[in-house]
């Protein structure tokens, strides 16, 4: 039975992973967890604000200012950084805290099919689906639907909703600056606010205008 169970997670993540290649992700596994989070605080349903957008619709700075903030090294690595995963390990070891060193496509396992939990096993689920992420999609949809199911506020899920949100404009007309606001507030939408910058928030916004500019084209 364990066999049989082992393999049909297999064949069927890796069936779904293939559908998502070309078909909008109707949702996402961070999605579905806000909404139980509301039933278990006793809030009841809240709708989320998320609309899915093709990558010819989303400004090229968007792109340009998550990998500036978040993975620099985004199409040099196959899913993994090695370097800042032994950093962060190694800072561990020495007493320290145990910091994320997640990529753009582990983000995207992450958020796409997995819990928010943190432990060895969602570790290493998120591993798999990485490694089938990489396998078979190409960087640019990776980046598609990074950007379409990042959390950009409370309840506020992808760029579209995120642009038309703060700004009032489709993720389309985006500007550098506005792009840079938005990736500024990623680490934690929640405490971090496009609408109402914190002097950090800004600071941070400054910083990825200038990755931006240094990234190659």
């Amino acid at each position: 039975m364990a066999a049989y169970a082992v393999g049909f997670f297999l064949t069927g993540s890796l069936l779904l992973v293939a559908a998502l290649r070309v078909l909008p992700a109707p949702t996402s596994a961070f999605m579905l967890h806000q909404h139980i989070d509301d039933w278990v605080e006793g809030k009841g349903y809240r709708p989320i604000s998320q609309r899915w957008v093709s990558r010819e619709r989303i400004s090229a700075h968007a792109f340009h200012a998550v990998v500036a903030s978040e993975d620099q090294l985004f199409y040099q690595h196959n899913g993994f950084d090695v370097d800042a995963i032994g950093k962060a390990f190694n800072q561990y070891l020495r007493g320290g805290k145990l910091r994320g060193a997640s990529t753009i496509s582990q983000q995207v396992a992450k958020n796409l099919f997995l819990s928010p939990a943190k432990n060895f096993v969602r570790k290493a689920f998120e591993i798999w689906f990485t490694v089938l992420l990489e396998a078979l999609w190409d960087k640019q949809r990776i980046l598609e639907v990074y950007l379409n199911i990042a959390e950009f506020g409370d309840h506020l899920f992808g760029i579209e909703a995120a642009s038309r949100h703060y700004f009032g404009i489709p993720a389309r007309q985006l500007s550098a600056a506005q792009a840079a606001l938005l990736a500024a507030t990623l680490p934690n939408p929640i405490l971090l606010k496009a609408d109402q910058p914190s002097a950090y928030v800004l600071k941070r916004q400054s910083w990825i205008l200038g990755q931006m500019r240094a990234l190659p084209d």
